[in-house]
């Protein structure tokens, strides 16, 4: 490359600098995001035969402008918000943060670290990440329905009903009640829609259960073999994580998901690791570790274990989740070493007997025992893929 165009993307509005090999600014300029505004971004560009564009959080606010770049055969590297922000420290004006100062801090970072993710627009992956998003916001939906339902009832019924109730219960228990005041005939008439519209959630989130079960199983994965990650878990996986191989090794893909140890961010390091990917990751490993608890699995043993050696419940889960994340990671390294799932490939010189892609991953750096010879080793939490 000749140049690299850093960007600053935000909603309406992208705030590009133009740098060449030596650091050099060779040009600047803001541009809207609109259809005009973007023609005008990407020809002043293409003025530069050899370029790259740099875009920060290309799975945020910056998505939506990095895609079209994609899609108009541009080539266009993925910078980390928290890169960025190393390098706005050292730049003039005390390190303020300020449209232009942050579009040269990206451009920075592109120009001097060889290891940023290039952007890469997979339909299929989308289709599952929306279609994940939906799932998600249906269980909200459905939350909010329950809760005003609940509300309704516990004035009509003495002592309301129980706490998971389902549509068919909920119309069983408003059939036994018949109101005479107007007040309660409004009330059970408001209940009854609620009912109605509970029972609507609750069939469209079985389609969407279906259709993201065919969309992960046509994609080769393997993950809803693992105890606990239902179809809209292993989606929601696949759509935030994409090429598992941007991850150095599992610890980085733990610290990324948000299940890293807790002295990573102690003392007077502030570290905000968490991004929203990764939050959202992070509900689909807590979702999995409570499944194992309710069921007599490898998982519940593992957390009765951690609490018989003197942690918390809080440490034990802590600890399950960071080994469940390892096991994900592991499979999902496992599928794409195979063939399974699109994208580069594992990492080279692996072995299915390697940490790396080992179904049953060794105890995490936080969980390691004293130097010495293993005594026992600890038994997995999920059974081997046939």
């Amino acid at each position: 490359m000749s140049v690299v165009i850093g960007m600053d993307p935000h909603k309406r509005s992208a705030t590009i600098e133009v740098v060449d090999e030596r650091g050099r600014v060779v040009a600047m300029g803001r541009f809207g995001t609109d259809k005009a505004g973007y023609a005008d971004m990407l020809a002043a560009g293409r003025k530069h035969a050899r370029r790259v564009w740099a875009v920060e959080g290309c799975n945020g606010i910056g998505k939506h402008i990095a895609h079209r770049l994609v899609h108009d055969g541009e080539r266009v590297l993925d910078v980390p918000a928290k890169l960025s922000a190393q390098v706005r420290v050292f730049a003039t004006g005390n390190g303020r943060k300020t449209d232009p100062v942050d579009a040269h801090s990206v451009a920075m970072v592109a120009l001097r670290s060889p290891n940023l993710v290039q952007v890469q627009v997979d339909a299929d992956l989308q289709v599952m990440g929306m279609l994940a998003d939906r799932r998600d916001e249906l269980g909200r939906a459905r939350t909010q329905t329950i809760n005003r339902l609940h509300r309704l009832l516990l004035e009509l019924l003495p002592g309301g009903a129980k706490k998971f109730l389902s549509a068919p219960q909920a119309r069983a228990l408003i059939a036994t009640v018949k109101p005479r005041d107007i007040v309660g005939k409004t009330r059970r008439r408001l209940a009854v829609e609620l009912i109605s519209e509970l029972e609507g959630i609750d069939k469209k989130i079985k389609a969407a259960e279906k259709d993201l079960k065919e969309l992960v199983a046509a994609r080769g994965s393997t993950l809803m073999q693992l105890h606990g990650i239902g179809p809209s878990g292993a989606a929601r996986l696949l759509a935030d994580v994409g090429d598992i191989s941007r991850f150095a090794d599992r610890d980085r893909f733990a610290s990324w998901n948000g299940t890293a140890p807790l002295d990573a961010s102690s003392g007077d390091q502030k570290r905000h690791r968490l991004s929203r990917a990764g939050n959202r990751l992070n509900r689909t490993l807590h979702i999995m570790a409570v499944v194992q608890l309710r069921n007599r699995t490898q998982g519940r043993a593992y957390f009765d274990a951690k609490k018989a050696a003197g942690k918390t419940s809080m440490e034990a889960m802590r600890a399950l989740k960071r080994r469940l994340s390892n096991v994900v990671y592991a499979r999902m390294v496992e599928d794409q070493k195979r063939g399974q799932v699109a994208g580069p490939g594992g990492h080279s010189g692996t072995t299915l007997q390697s940490s790396v892609t080992d179904l049953t991953p060794d105890i995490g750096p936080s969980d390691k025992p004293l130097p010495g010879p293993a005594t026992n080793h600890p038994k997995p939490l999920v059974p081997a893929a046939p």
